[in-house]
C-alpha cells in the first residue's frame, strides 16, 4: 500500500529544511523533479521513484487539517502542509517518506501524521534498488487501469490525485482507487470519480473487493478490477455495501447550480455561489482551491482570473469551495467557455445533523435573487439521507430526492409555456413579468414523488423548446 506521510509546520519549509529531509536516504539516492517542478522524487539509481515531495502548501482557511485528517492532528492556522508519498513497489520507501516528513518537522517545529510515522532517521540501501517505474501517484499501471492504492481515513481531492485522473483520461486508461473498507471520500474525489472512467475499490474480507459507490463484487482481470457475476450472467453486490451506513438522522441539502455570463472583461465569477452560501449559511464561502485542501481565502476575482487565463488556453477551470460558518458546506465549481458565453456550473452540499432544520424555505429567496441578477439558467435543489460531514462512506445511500427547480430567464424565454405546468405543480414567476424566472416546488424531499414530478417538467419542456440560448461570446 502507498504511505502518505504529512508534515505539518508552522513555517514555510525553506531550502535548508528541503534539504534535510531529501537527505533522508543518504547521498546516494537521486533527485529528480516531476509536474513543471511541483514535485520532488527521490529515485533510486534505476530511475524507480521511492518518495515523491508534493510543494508546500500554505493552508490559511481553519478546518482543513481537521476535516482531512481528523481532530487534534494540528488545531493551528494557517499551516504549511507538504505531503510525502511513498511507492509501493519499494520495500523501505514508506520509512524513507517517514523520514522525510519527520525531518522537516524537527526542523520547523511541526508534527507528522500519521503520528507514529514520522522520525529523523537515515533510511541506506534503497538506491540500489530496482523495479516497477509507474508514474508518481500510480502504484500499478497497465494498458486498462491506473490503480491507485491508499490507506488514509478520508481520501481527498489532492493535486496529485487530479494529476493521476487526468493522466488517466489522457491515456485511456481507467483511474481505480483502492482503499481499506472503513475509508472515505470526500464530496471533491466523489465529483471527480463521476467526472471520469473510475471505479473505487474497496476491500473485503468476505468477497475480497467490491465497488463502493454501486456495491458491486469485483475481480481483478485482464490488467483491471471488473464486476464479477453469477452463473446465470446476473452482477453481485456485496454483503458490507448493503449494511447500515451509520448516520441516522442525518441529510444533505444540494445545490446543482448552473449560470450563464456574457464574456467580457468586467466579468467576476463566484457571485451565485457566494450568494447560495449567504443565503443558506449567513456567512460567503471561507476559501477556495484548485484541489484539497483548500488552501486560499475566498476571492471571485482571482477565481476569475484563473478562469481566464485559462480560457486563453482553451482549457476549463475545476475548483473546490469550503465553508467555515460551522455549517458543513463544500462545492465544486467547473467554470468553462462556451458558445453561450462563460459557463459556471456548481455543486454546493451542506450538512445537517440529527434535530436540525434544513433551511428549505430559503430556496425560494435565493431561486428570486439568482434569476434577477446572477444569470442562473437552471438550479435543481435536492435532499438525501447521508453523512452530515459530507464524505462517502462505502455504503449504499439513497439517491437524494429534488424538492424544487428554477428556472432563469433566458431559459424560459426560449420556451412555450402553454402545457408546461402540472396540474399539482404549478411555477412560481420570478423577477419581472416581462423576463419571468420559473420556481418549482417538487415536494419536501421525502418519497419519490419530487423525482416523478422534475422527470415530468423535464419531458414538457423538451416538447415546449423553441429557441436556443441567444447569449454571444465576447472578450472573456
Amino acid at each position: 500500500m502507498t504511505q502518505d506521510v504529512i508534515a505539518l509546520t508552522p513555517r514555510m519549509p525553506d531550502p535548508k529544511a528541503l534539504l534535510a529531509g531529501l537527505h533522508a536516504g543518504g547521498p546516494d539516492l537521486r533527485v529528480d523533479e516531476a509536474g513543471d517542478g511541483a514535485v520532488v522524487r527521490l529515485c533510486a539509481d534505476s530511475g524507480q521513484t521511492l518518495v515523491s515531495l508534493e510543494a508546500p502548501r500554505y493552508l490559511q482557511v481553519s478546518g482543513e487539517v481537521e476535516r482531512l485528517l481528523g481532530k487534534g492532528v494540528w488545531d493551528e492556522s494557517p499551516v504549511w502542509w507538504t505531503e510525502a508519498r511513498a511507492s509501493s513497489a519499494a520495500a523501505g520507501a514508506a520509512r524513507l517518506a517517514g523520514s522525510v516528513a519527520g525531518r522537516l518537522a524537527a526542523v520547523l517545529g511541526g508534527a507528522v501524521w500519521p503520528p507514529r510515522a514520522g522520525h529523523t532517521e537515515v533510511v541506506p540501501g534503497l538506491a540500489g534498488l530496482s523495479g516497477d517505474t509507474a508514474p508518481p501517484g500510480v502504484d500499478v499501471l497497465t494498458a486498462r487501469a491506473a490503480v491507485v492504492i491508499q490507506g488514509r481515513p478520508v481520501v481527498a481531492a489532492t493535486t496529485w490525485l487530479t494529476d493521476v485522473a487526468r493522466s488517466a483520461v489522457r491515456t485511456g486508461r481507467e483511474l481505480q482507487l483502492v482503499t481499506p473498507p472503513d475509508t472515505r471520500l470526500t464530496f471533491p474525489v466523489h465529483t471527480l470519480l463521476d467526472g471520469v472512467p473510475s471505479r473505487w475499490v474497496v476491500r473485503d474480507p468476505e468477497c475480497g473487493y467490491y465497488d463502493g459507490l454501486s456495491g458491486a463484487v469485483l475481480n481483478w482481470h485482464d490488467g483491471h478490477f471488473a464486476p464479477a457475476t453469477t452463473d446465470n450472467g446476473a452482477p453481485r453486490t456485496a454483503e458490507a455495501f448493503r449494511r447500515r451506513a451509520g448516520y441516522e438522522g442525518e441529510r444533505q441539502l444540494l445545490l446543482s447550480l448552473r449560470t450563464i455570463h456574457p464574456a467580457d472583461d468586467r466579468l467576476v465569477l463566484g457571485g451565485a455561489l457566494e450568494l447560495a452560501w449567504r443565503t443558506l449559511t449567513g456567512a460567503p464561502p471561507a476559501g477556495w482551491s484548485t484541489a484539497e485542501p483548500v488552501n486560499v481565502p475566498w476571492s471571485p476575482r482571482q477565481l476569475t482570473e484563473l478562469a481566464r487565463g485559462r480560457a486563453r488556453q482553451s482549457l476549463p477551470t475545476w475548483v473546490v469551495a469550503v465553508g467555515g460558518s460551522g455549517r458543513p458546506s463544500i462545492a465544486t465549481v467547473r467554470v468553462s467557455h462556451t458558445a453561450a458565453g462563460v459557463e459556471e456550473r456548481a455543486t454546493i452540499v451542506l450538512g445537517y445533523g440529527p434535530g436540525h432544520d434544513v433551511p428549505l424555505d430559503h430556496v425560494p429567496e435565493l431561486a428570486a435573487s439568482l434569476s434577477t441578477g446572477h444569470g442562473l439558467a437552471t438550479m435543481v435543489t435536492q435532499l438525501r439521507s447521508a453523512r452530515a460531514d459530507l464524505s462517502t462512506a462505502a455504503r449504499y445511500e439513497p439517491p437524494p430526492v429534488p424538492v424544487s427547480f428554477t428556472l432563469g430567464p433566458d431559459a424560459v424565454a426560449g420556451l412555450d409555456l402553454t402545457g408546461t405546468a402540472l396540474a399539482d405543480t404549478v411555477p412560481v414567476r420570478l423577477g419581472s413579468a416581462a423576463r419571468p424566472g420559473l420556481h418549482y416546488v417538487l415536494g419536501d424531499g421525502d418519497g419519490p414523488s419530487g423525482g416523478e414530478r422534475l422527470r415530468e417538467i423535464h419531458v414538457r419542456m423538451r416538447r415546449a423548446a423553441r429557441t436556443a440560448d441567444s447569449v454571444s461570446p465576447r472578450g472573456f
